[in-house]
């Protein structure tokens, strides 16, 4: 005699699962360099449901802490989410009150072993992160990805940005860049990636960390240029072209 069907229970594995288990709303590149005074980061706005570009207004830049500032790429939830432990982490370690606080390189190695042991029970938090930050004097940048590879350097980005965007930040970065210079150089980055990357939107913000804090900027607009022939007839030259 055949046993009866076992029924779901709501207590259930499946059941404790509330968030998404796939990338549905993601943003595209975050790109960091230091400069002479600390260390900025941009991103733009975006958020593309698949392959739509469905909001405009997504911020992903965030403030860590006194001394760190955060970016990231991929799932929008995900990142709510580590931004949500992020939180819990500041709050715990403020509650000490021992006159110390957690700098770059603490925040760095929390989320390599966050992203890391979540990607070790195969349900990873689908980002790419950068974390920059100042303390002491000593500016720091480094990146993790969903995998928890991760790295420090003097630039670093996430997505198109690695193909797109380091090339030019190898030729024009130096350790001396001024604020401006520094800013501009992430402004003609942005601009490239506009030109070249569907998921990525004119409308960005770029953030600075120094000794004395984070600013994050408002979000603004980039000046662009479409009348390239390139643009106008993408298919000229090509094999079967007219």
């Amino acid at each position: 005699m055949e046993s009866a069907p076992a029924k779901c229970s709501l207590l259930s594995p499946e059941a404790d699962i509330q968030r998404t288990q796939y990338p549905y709303v993601t943003g595209t590149s975050v790109i960091g360099i230091k400069y002479k005074d600390g260390v900025l980061l941009a991103a733009d706005m975006g958020g593309s449901y698949g392959s739509t570009l469905r909001y405009k207004s997504v911020e992903r830049l965030k403030s860590v802490g006194k001394h760190s500032l955060l970016g990231a790429s991929g799932e929008i939830s995900d990142f709510q989410e580590i931004s949500r432990n992020l939180d819990e982490l500041i709050l715990y370690d403020n509650m000490w009150d021992d006159g110390n606080s957690l700098g770059p390189k603490e925040v760095h190695n929390y989320l390599t072993r966050m992203m890391y042991n979540r990607r070790n029970k195969f349900n990873p938090l689908w980002n790419s992160l950068v974390l920059g930050g100042v303390k002491n004097g000593q500016k720091y940048l480094g990146t993790v990805s969903m995998i928890g590879v991760h790295y420090e350097d003097n630039h670093v980005a996430t997505g198109f940005g690695n193909h797109l965007a380091k090339p030019i930040i190898r030729d024009e970065w130096r350790e001396d860049l001024s604020y401006e210079e520094g800013v501009k150089l992430l402004e003609k980055c942005m601009r490239v990636l506009l030109y070249r990357d569907r998921s990525a939107v004119n409308k960005l913000q770029i953030a600075k960390i120094t000794e004395e804090g984070v600013t994050i900027s408002q979000p603004y607009s980039l000046k662009t240029f479409w009348n390239f022939s390139a643009f106008q007839n993408p298919t000229a030259g090509a094999v079967g072209s007219w």
